[in-house]
Parts: structure tokens; sequence; C-alpha cells
């Protein structure tokens, strides 16, 4: 149902920027709508680094839990989110890092359907806006972290 994209220039190295989107367990100081988070595994196998973890969403009386999946490969420099549980009917969502000298280039795509279809509708309208502003609080995060 709601899809779409976005893609910034942030002022950091590519690392230091997987580093900051890996670490799930401080998304609530920063992403909108994450209230809460909870990391079960971390494993690396070869290239890959697989994680499960929780995220609780919300904003106002409307607040729920899912289970992702993620995978990160080292090699292509690239995070791919799935659920596992939850509000979710499916979630897809991929990270693309791009280092270009002091600067990484970022592609944040995100394709979900929710299991509540009135919820869907209502996402629908709002979710460009919301994605903008979750990308909005990575790059601030980045500037934060890494004083640029």
């Amino acid at each position: 149902m709601p899809k779409a994209s976005v893609k910034r220039l942030i002022e950091c190295n590519k690392d230091q920027l997987i580093d900051l989107v890996l670490d799930i367990d401080k998304y609530p100081r920063f992403v909108p709508f994450c209230l809460n988070s909870k990391v079960y595994e971390r494993n690396k196998k070869g290239d890959l680094i697989f994680i499960v973890a929780d995220l609780t969403i919300g904003k106002g009386p409307f607040t729920d839990t899912y289970k992702s999946d993620v995978k990160y490969n080292i090699k292509k420099n690239e995070i791919y989110v799935t659920n596992l549980d939850g509000p979710l009917k499916y979630l897809e969502n991929n990270w693309k890092f791009k280092e270009n000298n002091n600067a990484t280039e970022v592609t944040f795509e995100v394709d979900f359907e929710l299991k509540n279809e009135f919820l869907n509708i209502i996402m629908t309208k709002s979710f460009k806006y919301g994605l903008d502003k979750i990308a909005d609080a990575f790059q601030k995060r980045a500037e934060e972290l890494y004083h640029l």
C-alpha cells in the first residue's frame, strides 16, 4: 500500500551512517514515532549481519509493536528489513549507501501494508511526510554524532 523513497546526501562516511542505522537500540532517542526498541538477536555470518528486533511505533492513540528481520550486506552496503510479526501484512524496507568524498548518499525505500484497512487509508495520506521526518531525524542525528 504505502510506498515511498527518500534520497539524501549526509556529510559523514558510509560506515558511520551504517552504524547509526544498525544501532536500533537508540532509535527511541531520535526517530519520530518510535517509542521503544528491543534487539533480540545480532549475528554475523560471512559478509552478512542478521538482527531481529522489535520497534514500538505510535502517535496519539495508535501504538503498536512489530518484529523485524534486518539483514546488512557488508559487500553491497545495503540493509534489507522485512517484518516477522505485528500489525503489518508485509514490510519491505531497503537502505542503500554510497560514499562520495566525505559524504554518503543514502537511499531509503519503504513499502508496507497494515493488517488494519482503516489505518492503511490514514497512513497512505501521511506516509511521505512521515518518511521525510524520519530521514530528517537520521540526518540530524548523524550531524550531532559526527560534529558536522
